[in-house]
């Protein structure tokens, strides 16, 4: 028998921005040549979910939470600012103080209710982030969008737009680190803010010294149709990979590559199930773009220049093939692909990317048969604690990127049986989304597959 919908009413106030609480420089700071390509100018939807913390409940934490946002702008000034398009496409910060939105909630829910929810795609989240009009847009608009809703049994959630171009996952944890620091009375993060963006302009002259496959111009004959530009609705769900699921993938690789990485195995999998579910071509080419740091990939004097650095630092080589060969073959040929591609970065790489920004106008990476994989596990956003102990939830709000739907994201998690594990938030028409779960329903060799509840029962009314 089906469960009755879960209806509840969000009320929000008027938004408001919170400036920084003491003043800052008036200054123009560019952005890298990273920061600024065409595949980062979107917003990114984070939540961040708390329970009720009994030694917390005469404080307010929409009241804490503004306080605390405020002094932190003091260090994070350039957020508080408004991104800029100068000559050639070229993004920079207007450090003009003007502040970051703020939306205060009421939610006439406990977090109880939600279930095995509280994971993407969230239950009615178009409420818990609510676009304000402009927000969507990354020029001259607040970098930052943050709601904080509070719900009936005293826990909350912070619920986050995230302007890409102005940092990457590490950069967005540092920022949170130190808003909960100074929620929890500090006087200064512990981790002084960095701009240092010029580590990742262009050369003079620039120069294309590595092979990027990832940003490869694709032109298609007149009037071909992709199969994914026809796949009608899409719709979004969370597939959980328990320690039991990881083991069963490892299975299914060759003994040389036994000791691969758990985002090898995930990404090969999500790759192959959800190339088999499109019902591609076997002559398709296929990319798999993968997320890989490169903090670690520069030397020792230039990592110490790092440290505190909040901007874009990563690059995403792809691993080619064509939809044949990745189906055809055993799981081990991905995760071999996977592996080659990731570690083709180095710091050479990174600057060639940065030289190809200028040298190509900051091109978007190849969408056509691609997808994008980013490992959130080493984030740790969970960890994220402003003194009501530390999140139930803490990553991306959903599937996709910006307008690319063929991105995910590695998240932990732990679900309603108290199982640790991890969550791939997907997104794909329902018919494909019917197909990847059987394929990976197959490949794990198990009855139960590790679909997420559906966030469908859930409403909610303004």
């Amino acid at each position: 028998m089906a469960s009755s919908p879960l209806i509840f009413t969000v009320r929000r106030s008027q938004p408001e921005l919170v400036r920084p609480a003491a003043p800052t420089p008036r200054e123009v700071k560019l952005l890298s040549d990273i920061d600024d390509q065409e595949g980062l100018r979107f917003n990114i939807p984070l939540t961040f979910v708390f329970r009720h913390e009994s030694s917390m409940t005469k404080k307010d934490p929409i009241k804490v939470l503004r306080h605390a946002l405020s002094q932190t702008l003091v260090y994070y000034y350039p957020l508080a600012g408004r991104i800029t398009e100068g000559a050639g496409g070229k993004l920079m910060v207007d450090c003009n103080g003007e502040g970051v939105m703020f939306v205060e909630a009421e939610a006439d829910v406990t977090l109880d209710q939600f279930g095995d929810s509280l994971h993407p795609p969230f239950p009615c989240f178009q409420e818990l982030l609510n676009d304000v009009e402009g927000s969507e847009q990354i020029i001259d608009r607040p970098i930052r969008l943050i709601q904080v809703t509070r719900f009936k049994c005293g826990g909350f959630m912070i619920a986050i737009s995230w302007n890409h171009t102005s940092g990457d996952a590490a950069g967005l944890k540092q920022f949170m680190n130190a808003w909960a620091e100074m929620a929890r009375g500090a006087h200064q993060p512990s981790i002084q803010p960095v701009w240092n963006r010029e580590l990742l302009m262009a050369r003079d002259p620039p120069r294309i010294t590595c092979n990027h496959r990832e940003y490869e111009q694709i032109i298609l004959p007149p009037n071909t149709i992709k199969k994914e530009d026809t796949t009608g609705t899409i719709v979004h769900r969370s597939f959980f990979f328990s320690p039991a699921h990881i083991a069963a993938l490892r299975c299914l690789v060759p003994l040389h590559l036994r000791q691969c990485t758990t985002f090898d195995l995930i990404t090969a999998s999500f790759w192959r199930c959800r190339t088999k579910a499109l019902q591609l071509e076997p002559d398709e080419e296929v990319r798999m773009m993968c997320i890989v740091n490169a903090r670690s990939r520069f030397t020792p004097n230039q990592q110490s220049s790092l440290v505190g650095y909040y901007g874009n630092f990563f690059a995403f080589p792809a691993a080619v093939t064509t939809a044949g060969k990745l189906c055809g073959n055993p799981l081990g040929y991905a995760v071999e692909l996977i592996r080659k591609a990731k570690a083709q970065v180095t710091e050479e790489y990174m600057h060639s990317v940065a030289d190809l920004m200028v040298i190509k106008e900051r091109c978007l990476f190849t969408t056509i048969g691609s997808c994008i994989i980013s490992d959130q596990t080493r984030a740790k956003f969970t960890e994220v604690n402003f003194g009501w102990g530390e999140a139930v939830y803490g990553g991306v709000a959903k599937g996709g990127a910006g307008p690319f739907p063929g991105a995910t994201y590695i998240v932990p998690h732990k679900n309603v049986n108290g199982e640790e594990g991890l969550i791939l938030p997907i997104c794909l028409s329902s018919e494909d989304m019917k197909r990847f779960a059987i394929e990976l329903d197959e490949m794990l060799g198990s009855k139960n597959h590790p679909t997420m509840s559906s966030s469908s029962f859930i409403m909610c009314a303004l």
